[in-house]
């Protein structure tokens, strides 16, 4: 007779159905299993036994068969070790298989039959609730799992004994309870900021509209600092945005404790991070530092340090809004909406353009730097400012009177703006101006007569690409929701426009 328990495979944040089969059949005293497991799969037997074995019980001296279907999807993880062993139990008897037919399960085994907490269990409980079935997962994954929904039917036992007690009714396992992480004290506030007003101006409106944003200036300029604050300016995520986070994030392990955050992700990765850490990749095809930043900010400090090959990486997320990891045996495609900060000095030496400062290496030292940055990424930054540095004159000035509260209020009030309007138009699923693209970007953003002649003329003189013409109407559309106006104007589309500025005015400094 063959038993059966309901486990899952991921393929990026899809939960796949997997049916795990045991059978005892005569001949050889062997365990095997089948069905395209990876290593960790594999070696799923050794902690099977040894778990069965902690809690006083003994596989009988046949040949065990465990099969896990489909057996053309490959199967990663040590998730399958707790639905390897239930299997078995229902081979044996001891646990019902009617009871197992009601479950998605999931969990590793320790050897003293302590059930270890796994990554995954969020888009798990998802998909088990979506099938009208319950979960069964590790102790330490339930408080990520009862975000499923509140009908959803999730057990979290801490080890076999447990579990199996439950089953019998001898023991009553109580639903775990979603958990949120707690909010920290105290961002990095903008107050801590003296000087740089104009670049202060261009943050609120790249966190307004979602925009990505490059900062060009001298070390010590304040571009890191500025990068570090746009987190509290940036309205908490609602709990659709949440979730979808939340679901990266599990799969990637980074949910300590199963607490989900309202916080929007900051990821700030070094510049010698590798293409599959930026994009995503690996063996298990495990998400990137793009899809761990969804919904939150991508910061590149250093920018020109970055690979080529690894910064070329970010236009086509930047445009789609998703990550596409495409390998010979498996196809995955990863959430990547993420809002690009990005930051650079104007040469090698960081001086080029400084008043009193002469570079060794004259105008070359810029050009050189600079061009490690492509044009059709730079073509993708809707703002691009440049940074004076800070006269040691003005560090003792006192600080100045507005926070990041009060710049986080004027934030929310024009994403509130935007959100009401896209919904008005049939399209929910937008949030930001900066995810309006073609007909729709045309549509909410028209400008009056002034400013659509002041836009052709700049387009001309500045030589603006198509790209290039759309990003300026989405910053203008922003500024215009800043300033609660229906109508874009002359005067936000020179705003607008003022954030193109290029890197060749920093070249011919140099």
């Amino acid at each position: 007779m063959t038993s059966r328990a309901a486990t899952v495979a991921f393929q990026g944040i899809e939960a796949l159905a997997v049916d795990v089969q045991a059978q005892f059949l005569s001949g050889m005293v062997q365990f095997n299993v089948v069905g395209l497991g990876d290593k960790a799969v594999g070696e799923s037997r050794e902690r099977v036994r040894a778990a069965l074995h902690a809690i006083g019980l003994a596989l009988p001296g046949k040949r065990l068969v465990v099969n896990l279907s489909p057996a053309d999807l490959p199967k990663e993880g040590s998730h399958f070790d707790l639905p390897i062993t239930l299997a078995v139990l229902a081979a044996l008897g001891i646990v019902p298989q009617d009871f197992l037919t009601r479950y998605v399960v999931m969990g590793e085994l320790a050897l003293d039959g302590g059930i270890v907490g796994v990554s995954g269990a969020l888009p798990a409980a998802i998909a088990a609730n979506a099938r009208d079935m319950g979960l069964i997962c590790p102790k330490a994954s339930g408080p990520e799992a009862a975000w499923a929904g509140e009908d959803a039917d999730i057990l979290a036992p801490e080890n076999l004994i447990q579990l199996i007690n439950h089953v019998k009714g001898t023991q009553v396992l109580t639903r775990p309870r979603p958990a949120l992480a707690p909010e920290p004290d105290r961002l990095p506030d903008l107050r801590d900021i003296k000087g740089q007003e104009t670049a202060k101006r261009a943050l609120e409106v790249a966190a307004a509209g979602g925009h990505h944003f490059l900062m060009v200036g001298p070390p010590g300029a304040g571009k890191s600092m500025l990068a570090q604050r746009l987190p509290s300016i940036l309205p908490p995520m609602d709990s659709r945005e949440m979730l979808d986070v939340s679901m990266v994030a599990s799969l990637a392990g980074e949910l300590p404790g199963g607490q989900l955050s309202r916080q929007r992700p900051f990821r700030a990765p070094h510049h010698s991070a590798s293409m599959p850490a930026l994009v995503g990749g690996g063996l298990r095809a495990k998400p990137g530092e793009m899809a761990l930043a969804h919904h939150g900010v991508l910061f590149l400090d250093e920018l020109p340090e970055f690979q080529p090959r690894v910064l070329e990486s970010l236009r086509q997320p930047m445009e789609t809004g998703e990550t596409i990891i495409a390998r010979v045996n498996y196809h995955v495609t990863y959430p990547a909406r993420f809002q690009l900060v990005a930051a650079m000095n104007p040469c090698k030496c960081g001086m080029a353009g400084e008043p009193g400062h002469l570079c060794r290496k004259g105008p070359r030292c810029a050009t050189d730097y600079q061009a490690r940055i492509s044009g059709p990424l730079l073509d993708r930054m809707d703002i691009q400012i440049e940074l004076a540095a800070v006269r040691a004159a003005d560090l003792p000035l006192p600080p100045p009177k507005e926070t990041s509260e009060d710049v986080a209020r004027r934030v929310l009030a024009a994403r509130t703006i935007q959100a009401q309007r896209f919904r008005q138009l049939g399209k929910p699923e937008l949030r930001t101006n900066s995810e309006a693209d073609g007909a729709l970007l045309e549509e909410i953003a028209r400008p009056d007569a002034a400013g659509l002649v002041l836009l052709r003329d700049a387009a001309d003189a500045m030589n603006l690409s198509a790209r290039g013409y759309h990003r300026v109407l989405r910053v203008a559309r922003t500024l215009a929701d800043l300033d609660r106006q229906q109508q874009v104007a002359r005067i936000h589309i020179a705003e607008a426009l003022s954030y193109r500025q290029k890197l060749a005015s920093l070249q011919a400094a140099a």
